[in-house]
């Protein structure tokens, strides 16, 4: 995982998701939790990203 990732899954999470897993369901779970809550947008960001 490199900084630029680490950047993007705490200021846009959804497009640190869709740039690593495209704009599938981990774009739209990610983006659903991001709305919900930032916390929980970041935490899945960096579980996507790191998988």
């Amino acid at each position: 995982m490199g900084i630029i990732t680490i950047i993007l899954n705490i200021i846009l999470p959804p497009v640190s998701v869709a740039l690593n897993k495209g704009l599938g369901k981990d774009f739209l779970i990610n983006l659903l939790l991001t709305i919900l809550g930032i916390i929980p947008g970041i935490i899945h960001a960096f579980y996507v990203t790191s998988k």
